[in-house]
């Protein structure tokens, strides 16, 4: 008899998890899949058309909170853990819950779940979400075209709407994004790409999204997502540690799994950080991976008019997924505001309505900072009422992208750009030549 088996996830690894390895594979039946994370992924099924010939009537979605009765529902005998940026802790608790209620815990490492490609694979992963992931690979993707190649950036998963279109999905242009209904947290990551002149593949299939890629690409750029580790082989994998964030490194999963597979570490944010917690992640990470490379950068702020923030009072927009469940209590925003002689940063809790309200009670270490959560047409409308209801005199936006595109604000504002700057040697450059050379 098969194994019966529970996939924990959140719209991302626990789907590529079964594409890889459980999917055809008689020798198991996932019989569902619970979500945590994504708002309102619960209640959907994983379709037929994606899961197989073994699962004519698709595999259901169900919220985490259901867990422990789908195990005794379906008597299953084994539950995945797939999501990611959660403590070590976190994780022994959940297995705890399954060993009581009688099935084994399992985490899938990369032997069963990566894919090989054709052509030479970079990543790009962190010990934690908001490291700086995205403006390093813009980095790596930049120096890569100046050595010659053309280069496909793959993103890690973000398939929220409908999960059969999304299967295989490019963007080349600002009217890809618009075709495919694409959400904040995408637009965050896809459109810096479009700008570089760099064509982005995501999805849900990754043995498909490589295999398109391969066809247009001398490289691809794993482009990975909170601190999972890479759905591909990687030829040379890059890890982004936080020094505001020190000894996260060692108590987070999966990040101390990108610590220990790194070939070159690359420390941000060493401008804004203290030089004492600079000093102990370096420690902390030559401990773990001695051989990997390090190197030092920083991410450099910059606005239009900083003139505009001194002694405003401001309302602070970050990125969404970095005061969550990256538990990060600040961003680019707000050291702008504070670089910049801000009077006040306004708390923008009394203002919040329906699901951002429902967002800080559900992350309350979020604080006076307003997560740009966009997982929708609803939370986007949501976020773009919190602001114009803030009673401030200018909005500060430290997301990756322009607000302005995806929603009307009524108020002044400031918008903050951050690019990576490695400090001193070796470099991006050096390590990339090292491993490439100049396209011949």
């Amino acid at each position: 008899m098969p194994i019966k088996t529970i996939i924990m996830g959140a719209a991302g690894r626990d789907f590529h998890n079964f594409n890889t390895f459980f999917r055809g594979n008689k020798d198991y039946e996932v019989v569902a899949f619970t979500a945590t994370q994504i708002p309102d992924i619960e209640g959907r099924v994983y379709p037929t058309e994606l899961a197989g010939d073994l699962y004519p009537k698709g595999i259901p979605i169900h919220a985490e909170e259901e867990l422990l009765d789908l195990i005794k529902k379906h008597g299953a005998e084994q539950v995945v853990f797939s999501y990611s940026d959660v403590p070590h802790e976190y994780v022994m608790h959940k297995a705890a819950m399954v060993n009581a209620a009688g099935a084994d815990f399992r985490m899938m490492g990369t032997k069963y779940t990566q894919v090989k490609s054709n052509k030479p694979v970079v990543s790009i992963s962190a010990v934690r979400t908001g490291s700086g992931k995205s403006q390093t690979t813009r980095r790596v993707s930049l120096i890569l075209q100046e050595m010659g190649y053309k280069v496909a950036a793959i993103r890690h998963p973000m398939p929220y709407g409908n999960l059969i279109a999304q299967e295989v999905q490019r963007y080349a242009n600002y009217d890809d994004l618009d075709e495919y209904d694409c959400t904040i947290e995408e637009r965050e990551e896809y459109e810096p790409h479009i700008d570089n002149g760099v064509i982005i593949y995501a999805g849900v299939d990754y043995e498909k999204i490589i295999r398109k890629a391969e066809a247009e690409a001398d490289i691809i750029l794993w482009d990975g997502g909170n601190n999972d580790f890479p759905f591909y082989v990687p030829d040379l994998q890059i890890v982004v540690a936080d020094p505001h964030r020190t000894g996260h490194e060692s108590t987070y999963y999966p990040g101390e799994t990108n610590v220990r597979m790194a070939d070159v570490f690359v420390i941000n944010k060493v401008d804004t950080a203290d030089a004492e917690n600079v000093i102990k992640l370096r420690e902390s990470l030559r401990k773990l991976n001695p051989n990997a490379v390090q190197i030092e950068a920083a991410s450099p702020l910059f606005v239009d008019d900083p003139d505009a923030i001194q002694g405003k009072r401001v309302l602070v927009v970050e990125d969404g997924p970095t005061l969550t469940h990256g538990e990060m209590a600040y961003g680019a925003g707000y050291i702008a505001a504070r670089r910049f002689g801000a009077k006040e940063i306004v708390d923008p809790r009394p203002f919040a309505v329906r699901s951002i309200a429902a967002t800080y009670v559900k992350y309350p270490k979020t604080g006076p900072i307003l997560p740009a959560m966009g997982y929708g047409d609803a939370q986007t409308k949501d976020l773009e009422e919190t602001i114009n209801k803030s009673d401030v005199d200018l909005v500060i936006i430290g997301t990756p992208i322009d607000l302005s595109r995806v929603m009307k604000i009524t108020k002044p504002s400031q918008r903050v750009r951050y690019e990576l700057q490695e400090i001193g040697q070796p470099t991006l450059t050096d390590v990339l030549m090292k491993k490439f050379g100049v396209k011949k």
